[in-house]
């Protein structure tokens, strides 16, 4: 029992001292080293076994912990190397899961230790392919994923190998360069297209209808998704955002491209992030997230805040795929009292407690009393029970706990990535807004540049234009100076008024008083004169009435002398207002002298504007007379070459001639147009220019293809046309002649120039090709009976290849009959396969004919494309010569009389004439049509039964001279002996000594 708590508690001591060994580097001891390598050549075979079962997380930890160790990934391909990974395709698959771990999660030179086993990784990957069913599919597309994986960190090396990298690292990778921006979204869209084709082959090869996923072959296989979904989350969430930053630099039709790739990743990663969620393995081991139910729009900008980067989760519990625990570094460096704990518990429910505290019963050989015993040892399990039963409550709870502030952590790193995003994204828009900014201000620069470069007539007109700002300045300067006089005389005015009407208000409020101060002494004599007895009351009311009076004579005394200071005030505004009117006077004729100068100024003005207008006129008749004479001279130059014929180094045809014909036609229409504007808008002669600079190129490029096309005419079509060009160069000239003079549209007349050009055209058609000549209505039924005579020549050519067979057979015997045998059987597999050809060929123009012709018949179609149909009518006159001829050599081969080169040639010839036939269908079909497929495999196979002929005929060739010097099947057994003695006799004897022979033999016969 020591020993074996003894061992446990050793269990994870070495871990800790890997982490606490991990800086070392190259100085270890030789004893750490061999434990070292133990270790991890245990962990390695562990994990990479034959087993299929899914790799257990803690040898893969286990391996990338050892990477740190070393820092690389020697040992891990010391010990894969002497793996048979070629001869088991689960050893390959779980080799590829451990190794794509660790490229993600081991040490940074691991990429660098493995970039050397590359081709082994790639030939493996072309060996597996081999097999289409079990594992060797699914190795073949991991290991190309692989190669992909380190290929991609090789040419991007500021990517980590888990993908983890912030917006502004992703902008450092590209260098502020769109190029460079442009080249990583295609290799992330390489590397995505790896992992989904992965994802995709592994889903194939499962089968859904039953629970694949809780079994462990299945799992085995389901295991590396989770680091195809850890890669794919990253590299979907930069794709997305480089396609933004991209849109906002390029146009949109050169991205149409990216756009359309990113679009079916974007379908195949959802859907496949879907199914991976509905999968029981996947639940408990990763949180894969949804994508948007649409892709983002990249056409619109403000599209990327709605962007929200999918983020992956894998609890902390659930980690492994074999439902083990898993130990963090610091877990890993306190393990002792929790693992002794463990280890008793477990020693204590498998042996029992009573035996762990009493294991030999002591206490019952020395007699102690067992009932009391027994009953505390049953108390106290009771108590246990309890304890255990509370403890698993707390830790459930607990647990519990753990994961919901897991989840919220979760949740707020998500709205953290999003904050980061959106503030990301507000920089950006900041970093472009001072892009514009910038280049305003360059533009405003370069404004600024183009202003200062004007003539110095316009430095005069500017001047000119200073002064006058300067003198309505100043008469605005005056008009708002008399504006304020008159607002101030105004006020004046106003006070002077409010003055007048406190005036008249005392004068009226002292009337009042008066009034009421009669009225009351009335009142008193009135009422002293009828009641005696209120005599008192009437005195005391005369004497408050005295106060008030009192008191209004003071106010009417404060009113005067009010009055009299408003008068005073009224006399100085007086005052004032004169002197202002004196300055306004004053003012006014100052005005009136600055209006004399300022009319004075503007005729100055007005006349240099017309010396200017006249000078730009000037310079645009000078302009029309040079390029007048320019276009005179290129015609001249032309008309000269017509006269010397030597000139002209090779001949032209009638149809370019026509077609340079029609453009001048058009350039003259055009030029009329632009002399009607001119002539109703002088300033405007860009248009006139470029139209008189292209008639005459025109007219010098229609008299050289002229005489050219003299070259190969009749004398006197040659004779018509040379003198046609020449009266059209001249009517040119006339007509450019009357464009120097500023005439009116009537007076410049273009007649006669397209007169001597319908005579060019006249002529050119009668000099077209005779094969033009066919009625366009009859060229769609001269394509069908060229088509069935070709048909029906191959037929033919087939019912005689079958009749020489049949005479063969019946006439001819051994070698020769095997031979003549091969050689019509390789030709009747070639008159088939170009029977196939030419049905491929119809249904194709039949099909290019439906989408091309519209609403018209398909002998419009045929007429509107008459060098197509003519094209076609070719081809198919050489397949149907070809194969008769073919049939003819074939005659003479199997008679005897002819010989196998020419039936080579003859095979050849078909196979050239097919090809011509095939690459006129395919001028107009669509490459994506079902129909050129079709063609293009009928072709190919033309081209085998071409080869077979060649051989057949070279074999039998090689055959019927062998046998011409060795067939004895017709020869007596005394020819046969002669033949034997003749070439021996043939390589004993000397030639000159056969020669002396035949020569006495010859004398000695002649008198014979």
């Amino acid at each position: 029992m020591d020993r074996m708590t003894s061992s446990m508690k050793q269990v994870p001591n070495p871990l800790p001292k890997v982490l606490s060994r991990r800086g070392v580097g190259a100085g270890m001891e030789a004893a750490e080293r061999e434990s070292f390598e133990r270790t991890q050549t245990v962990s390695i075979n562990k994990a990479i076994n034959t087993q299929e079962v899914a790799v257990k997380e803690k040898h893969a930890r286990t391996c990338i912990l050892g990477t740190h160790h070393e820092k690389g990934a020697q040992t891990f391909w010391s010990v894969v190397n002497r793996l048979p990974l070629s001869s088991n395709a689960v050893l390959c698959w779980k080799f590829c899961h451990v190794f794509h771990k660790l490229l993600r999660d081991g040490h940074a030179n691991v990429l660098k230790d493995s970039l050397r086993y590359k081709n082994e990784l790639s030939d493996m990957s072309r060996m597996w392919g081999h097999l289409s069913e079990g594992y060797g599919q699914l190795c073949s597309i991991y290991l190309k994923l692989l190669r992909t994986k380190m290929e991609y960190h090789t040419k991007n090396p500021r990517f980590p190998g888990n993908l983890q990298m912030s917006d502004r690292q992703l902008d450092e990778a590209g260098e502020s360069d769109v190029n460079n921006f442009f080249q990583l979204t295609v290799e992330m869209f390489d590397y995505l297209e790896c992992e989904l084709n992965l994802f995709q082959t592994v889903f194939n090869s499962l089968d859904m209808s039953r629970s694949v996923s809780v079994t462990t072959a299945g799992q085995c296989r389901l295991a590396p998704l989770i680091q195809v979904i850890l890669d794919c989350s990253h590299l979907y969430d930069y794709t997305v955002k480089l396609l933004f930053k991209l849109h906002s630099c390029l146009p949109a039709d050169t991205l149409q491209g990216h756009r359309d790739r990113f679009m079916e990743q974007f379908t195949k990663l959802k859907d496949l992030f879907y199914r991976s969620s509905n999968l029981q393995y996947f639940k408990r081991l990763i949180q894969i997230p949804q994508l948007p139910e649409n892709p983002p729009n990249f056409l619109r900008a403000s599209a990327l805040s709605e962007h929200i980067s999918p983020v992956v989760v894998i609890p902390a519990e659930a980690s492994s795929p074999d439902s083990e625990p898993v130990l963090e570094k610091d877990d890993l460096m306190d393990m002792d009292a929790s693992q002794q704990n463990v280890f008793d518990n477990k020693f204590d429910d498998i042996f029992g407690s009573s035996f762990s505290s009493d294991p030999f019963n002591f206490n019952s050989q020395n007699g102690v009393n067992k009932d009391e015993k027994d009953h505390l040892i049953d108390q106290l399990y009771q108590e246990i029970s309890g304890l255990k039963a509370q403890l698993e409550n707390l830790k459930t709870e607990s647990q519990r706990a753990v994961l919901q502030l897991k989840g919220r952590i979760s949740e707020l790193e998500a709205e953290l990535a999003e904050q980061q995003h959106l503030r990301q994204q507000a920089a950006d828009e900041s970093e472009f807004l001072r892009a514009e900014l910038d280049e305003l201000k360059r533009k405003r620069e370069d404004t600024e540049k183009a202003q200062r470069s004007l003539t110095e007539i316009e430095r005069k007109a500017q001047a000119n234009e200073q002064r006058y700002s300067k003198l309505k300045e100043k008469y605005s300067e005056l008009v708002q100076n008399h504006a304020d006089l008159l607002r101030k005389n105004a006020e004046v005015t106003k006070q002077v008024s409010v003055a007048r009407q406190a005036q008249a208000d005392l004068e009226r409020e002292k009337k009042e008083l008066e009034d009421s101060y009669q009225r009351i002494s009335e009142q008193a004599q009135r009422k002293t004169q009828e009641q005696t007895e209120v005599l008192e009351n009437l005195k005391q009311e005369l004497a408050t009435s005295k106060q008030e009076l009192q008191i209004a004579q003071g106010s009417l005394d404060t009113c005067a002398q009010a009055e009299e200071k408003w008068v005073t005030q009224i006399a100085e505004l007086e005052k004032e207002r004169d002197s202002l009117v004196n300055a306004m006077a004053h003012r006014e004729e100052e005005v009136s002298a600055l209006q004399e100068q300022l009319e004075h100024t503007q005729l100055k003005l007005s006349s240099a504007q017309e010396s200017m207008c006249q000078l730009a006129k000037d310079q645009r008749k000078m302009l029309l007379a040079e390029s007048r004479k320019a276009a005179e001279q290129v015609i001249q130059e032309a008309l000269r070459q017509l006269e010397e014929p030597t000139l002209i180094s090779c001949p032209g045809s009638a149809d370019h001639l026509l077609s340079t014909v029609k453009y001048v036609s058009n350039c003259i229409e055009q030029l009329e147009k632009c002399w009607s504007q001119y002539l109703a808008h002088p300033e405007d002669i860009s248009g006139l220019l470029h139209s008189v600079t292209l008639l005459a190129r025109l007219t010098s490029d229609t008299i050289v293809h002229g005489g050219t096309t003299c070259l190969r005419a009749p004398p006197e079509a040659a004779d018509a046309l040379t003198e046609a060009c020449k009266q059209y160069g001249k009517e040119t000239l006339i007509y450019l002649a009357f464009l120097e003079g500023e005439g009116t549209l009537e007076s410049v007349n273009s007649t006669a120039m397209k007169s001597c050009l319908s005579k060019i055209m006249a002529i050119g058609e009668e000099l077209l090709p005779r094969g033009l000549d066919i009625k366009q209505e009859e060229l769609g039924d001269l394509v069908d009976k060229e088509m069935a005579a070709t048909s029906a020549a191959i037929e033919t050519a087939t019912a005689r290849i079958e009749e020489m067979l049949s005479k063969s057979r019946a006439g001819d015997t051994g070698v020769k009959l095997e031979v003549n045998e091969r050689i019509l059987g390789s030709c009747t597999s070639l008159m088939q396969a170009i029977q196939v050809l030419i049905v491929a060929s119809k249904d194709l123009q039949r099909e290019i004919v439906e989408s091309g012709r519209g609403t018209a018949s398909p002998k419009e179609f045929y007429a509107k494309n008459s060098r197509w149909t003519e094209g076609l009518i070719s081809a198919s006159k050489a397949v149907g010569w070809g194969a008769t001829v073919m049939v003819d050599a074939a005659d003479l081969v199997v008679q005897g009389r002819g010989k196998f080169e020419e039936l080579m040639v003859c095979s050849h010839e078909i196979a050239a004439s097919t090809a011509q036939l095939v690459a006129a269908s395919k001028v107009k079909a669509d490459k994506d049509s079902p129909n050129l497929a079709q063609l293009q495999q009928a072709s190919r196979g033309v081209s085998q039964a071409t080869a077979a002929v060649v051989a057949s005929t070279i074999s039998g060739k090689s055959q019927i001279e062998e046998t011409d010097n060795m067939d004895f099947s017709s020869m007596t057994l005394t020819q046969i002996k002669r033949q034997e003695m003749d070439s021996q006799w043939s390589q004993l004897i000397p030639p000159d000594f056969k020669y002396h022979l035949c020569a006495d033999e010859h004398q000695i016969l002649l008198p014979g």
